[in-house]
């Protein structure tokens, strides 16, 4: 049975996607960030650096919430394997692929701390014909709310999808289901890879509890300000 979302502080509800190439430029960014940022994705790039459980445990030693986005895949026993030792850090989030039952109940059976599962159902950066070349010939948020159904079912926490789908996935699952947003453009689409976006309030109206953002942010003139600009936005929303 899936757990109830975390508790989280309304500053605790914007998580900055920190995809850079090493831990000396984590560190740089997380001194940036200072008190405009609480909670902090740490995902595949970061992982090839070598440095990836030395950021891991900085952010712990500042009292950052972490999301570790690795995206696990793979057959339930290894998936089993790699929860169970994960549950050992303090993690607040973590994604697994939600294409395959019994890997997702390994998943949940394995996670022996309050880290919550999140499944992956279809990244932003794929819209309906990507689908169809994979051999799925429908739309993105029928696939998406099927997938977060079958996660639930499973045990899993909740979902991580496009601030598109929120809505449709809090009216299929009910409340007590997380949902955290990637892809998130404050300013509305900026013609990159992520295709499936949304503003901030979208996100959060539709049944979002935490949005992650990465360039809206890190290319801003001034990184805090364009932070702290979402944190009056969400403040502002009165969750």
């Amino acid at each position: 049975m899936s757990r109830p979302p975390l508790p989280l502080t309304d500053r605790e509800r914007l998580i900055f996607a920190l995809d850079v190439p090493g831990r000396r430029e984590a560190v740089a960014w997380i001194d940036r960030l200072g008190e405009a940022v609480s909670f902090y994705k740490i995902g595949m790039e970061l992982l090839a650096s070598g440095e990836y459980f030395d950021v891991l445990d900085e952010l712990a030693k500042r009292d950052k919430r972490i999301f570790v986005d690795l995206k696990f895949f793979d057959i339930p026993a290894t998936i089993g394997g790699v929860i169970g030792r994960l549950s050992q850090w303090p993690v607040s989030y973590c994604t697994v692929h939600g294409w395959h039952a019994p890997m997702l109940q390994a998943a949940v059976e394995a996670n022996r701390s309050e880290m919550r599962l999140l499944a992956v159902t279809v990244l932003t950066s794929m819209g309906r014909e990507d689908l169809r070349a994979m051999g799925i010939d429908r739309e993105p948020v029928d696939v998406v709310v099927e997938r977060a159904l079958a996660a639930q079912a499973a045990g899993i926490d909740g979902v991580i999808a496009s601030g598109q789908e929120a809505g449709p996935i809090r009216r299929a699952t009910g409340a007590g289901f997380s949902i955290v947003c990637p892809g998130i453009r404050p300013g509305g689409p900026v013609g990159d890879d992520q295709q499936r976006t949304v503003g901030v309030a979208d996100a959060f109206r539709d049944g979002a509890d935490a949005i992650v953002v990465g360039r809206p942010i890190r290319n801003a003139a001034d990184p805090v300000v364009a932070a702290e600009a979402i944190q009056a936005e969400i403040a502002s929303l009165k969750l």
